[in-house]
């Protein structure tokens, strides 16, 4: 009998190891997540006067939807940014990575329908369609005009999110001072068979022939869906290459997944929200998104379009962004390119972005863009 109740003593030791870590990293996580924004502060420390910070819910279209605006002076032009992927919230990034948009703009980090603040396991899977976040966009926009009393607000739209951005603002160009597309979408179903011939080609020259082997057995081809061999090794060949998320990030699990779990504005219920929608999102949402050809849904639009994008991306083509810009007809028009930058030229190049928001886009010109 005592070399049971040993043997006992010793499993549940070891059973309670790995439990204790994991209550542990829970205590953590919940330290680190107590759902506030924190206040914008003047040169004393103090909450800044006229500014603004704050996370709250709308009902848009029927739905309870998230979002944080903030502001140093609530008296500056309204920006709406559109995060990216199906359902991927940028607010933590901006967190890791700040853009300092907030310096001219009041600036609304809506999170889509169905992403992370706006994650609800009951939102009718009918209404997750481009249509609808086409729509939701314009009601949120409408949202912002009523309550900061702007008639006309501006929009910036990064990747997945540049696709219902620029269709929202061709429809309703009169609420919109301008638009502004990073990482701009055109058609990205060739965008990712071009992706895919540069990143063979690329781990082929650097000698990586484990990568070869693996892009080699998993084309992406002009198919709707995309191979899944395809899309299990496309994230992490990209970030490998520099040509993900951003220039200088190598893994999207400690550049972007923990990033999410770091963001102290977001509770830890908020959080797991956030990859529910993602995964659930891109169940839903990436075939529509890949089959939309942008040059012939939106050929033209009736204010300022502008459109920041990095170098180094292959995530959404640069190419393929600079042809539909050429061809769109727009009162004014400028591409700007970030010589530094990946995906994210607003969080890699963040002076370059505000020098530019300053000097074109509050301005309504285009003196800084590319061949200007």
């Amino acid at each position: 009998m005592a070399r049971i109740g040993t043997a006992v003593r010793f499993v549940l030791i070891i059973v309670s190891i790995p439990l204790g870590v994991i209550l542990i990293l829970l205590g953590v996580l919940l330290a680190l997540s107590p759902g506030r924004p924190r206040p914008l502060l003047d040169e004393n420390g103090k909450a800044l006067a006229g500014s603004i910070s704050e996370k709250t819910h709308v009902r848009i279209n029927g739905v309870q939807q998230g979002m944080f605006i903030e502001g140093r002076d609530i008296g500056n032009p309204v920006l709406l940014f559109l995060h990216g992927g199906t359902a991927m919230p940028e607010y933590f990034l901006a967190k890791k990575y700040p853009p300092g948009l907030e310096q001219y703009f009041t600036v609304c980090w809506w999170d889509r329908r169905g992403a992370g603040l706006s994650y609800n396991a009951n939102i009718p899977p009918e209404t997750m369609t481009l249509e609808q976040s086409i729509s939701d966009t314009i009601e949120v926009t409408n949202y912002l005009r009523n309550r900061f009393r702007k008639d006309k607000i501006f929009l910036m739209a990064h990747s997945g999110g540049s696709l219902i951005g620029i269709q929202a603002a061709a429809r309703a160009p009169e609420l919109y001072s301008a638009y502004i597309g990073v990482a701009q979408m055109s058609y990205q179903l060739k965008s990712e068979t071009l992706s895919y011939e540069y990143m063979l080609q690329a781990y082929r020259e650097i000698g990586n022939k484990q990568m070869v082997r693996q892009l080699e057995a998993a084309p992406a081809t002009m198919t709707i869906p995309l191979p899944a061999s395809y899309m299990k090794v496309r994230d992490k060949a990209m970030h490998g290459l520099g040509v993900g998320t951003t220039h200088g990030m190598r893994s999207v699990i400690t550049g972007v997944f923990l990033a999410s779990w770091l963001c102290r504005e977001y509770t830890l219920g908020e959080k797991l929200a956030i990859w529910r929608g993602k995964f659930s999102n891109d169940k839903l949402l990436w075939d529509k998104i890949i089959a939309v050809d942008l040059t012939r849904e939106v050929p033209k639009a009736g204010l300022p379009v502008y459109f920041f994008h990095g170098k180094y991306d292959y995530t959404v083509s640069y190419p393929l962004a600079r042809a539909y810009l050429d061809k769109l007809q727009a009162p004014i028009k400028g591409f700007y390119t970030f010589e530094q930058s990946a995906h994210s030229p607003m969080f890699e190049e963040p002076g370059k972005m505000k020098q530019i928001m300053q000097q074109d886009i509050l301005a309504g010109s285009n003196r800084l863009a590319d061949g200007m």
